[in-house]
């Protein structure tokens, strides 16, 4: 895998799939050059959703996001998920498969949230291992997102950034740069987003995501349920000038509004993104299924 290119092609702005907006996505194109869906939605053969990604995915390409793959675990990796997946990864061509650094659960309980690790050696050469091993089974690179954060572990020897760049080398995997994430964790821990942004390899970041979040003065919480702020956006123009073309979309998860808002939304993205990195090619054709 390591002498293959690293990032795919730029494949411009999208939106997250949410089935509020199915009708609107087979009614009539829309403005949106790409589709994320949550992995666990669709991975089962029949039923509707299926139904609506199979139909959707004919005008769209799509890329995988998932939430359960716990790759920072310390229990066994689910293998019964993994071919799950991989043979979701197969019936729709996605762009990409995606995932967090995190981890979901303890003791074989599912926690439905996403916890960050120990930012240490040991918890790197852990999680290099697993992400090798998901590779191997889909076949592909994984592209890993940092997550927002709320505490710290006291083991940890190095920054979240350092603990990225480590993996990415170890591991020979990508990074969906969650921008909004970022700023979460920079208001949360005292420091500044931009060093973030600043330390990350440019070759390794395969996608960006953009969100709202819910800001209590004396800390933040990554919600999904607010348009992106404008801190998030002066955050997200950085990230641009610093990494060029990177394929981007909103996420929104929570009081979603009307399709026709996230479109307005996402042409702000496209400005923002325009006007931080004048040379901004456009999308490459991808392909979509028959």
């Amino acid at each position: 895998m390591r002498g293959e290119a690293l990032r795919a092609p730029f494949a411009g702005f999208g939106l997250g799939l949410r089935p509020v907006h199915y009708a609107d996505f087979i009614a009539a194109p829309q403005a949106v050059d790409w589709l994320e869906i949550i992995s666990e939605n669709y991975m089962f053969q029949g039923g509707k959703p299926r139904a609506m990604l199979e139909r959707i995915r004919a005008d769209y390409p799509v890329a995988m996001h998932g939430v359960s793959l716990s790759i920072g675990s310390t229990r066994p990796l689910d293998r019964d998920y993994l071919a799950r997946l991989a043979r979701l990864a197969r019936d729709i061509e996605p762009l990409w498969v995606s995932d967090h650094l995190c981890w979901t659960g303890v003791h074989g309980r599912q926690l439905h949230d996403l916890y960050p690790l120990p930012y240490t050696e040991e918890a790197l050469r852990h999680v290099a291992a697993r992400v090798r091993a998901v590779q191997d089974a889909l076949g592909r690179r994984l592209v890993l997102e940092n997550v927002s954060s709320y505490l710290a572990f006291a083991a940890s020897t190095m920054s979240e950034w350092a603990f990225l760049n480590a993996l990415c080398e170890e591991a020979d995997c990508l990074l969906l740069l969650d921008v909004n994430n970022i700023y979460v964790s920079s208001r949360n821990h005292g420091f500044d987003p931009r060093d973030f942004i600043d330390a990350i390899p440019a070759g390794r970041v395969q996608q960006i995501h953009l969100a709202g979040h819910t800001d209590l003065g004396d800390h933040v919480i990554d919600t999904h349920d607010h348009p992106i702020c404008e801190a998030v956006f002066e955050l997200y123009a950085h990230a641009c000038r610093r990494f060029g073309a990177v394929s981007s979309m909103i996420e929104r998860d929570d009081d979603i509004p009307p399709l026709g808002v996230l479109v307005a939304e996402l042409d702000r993205v496209r400005a923002v993104a325009a006007d931080a990195h004048p040379a901004m090619p456009a999308p490459s054709p991808l392909p979509c299924t028959a």
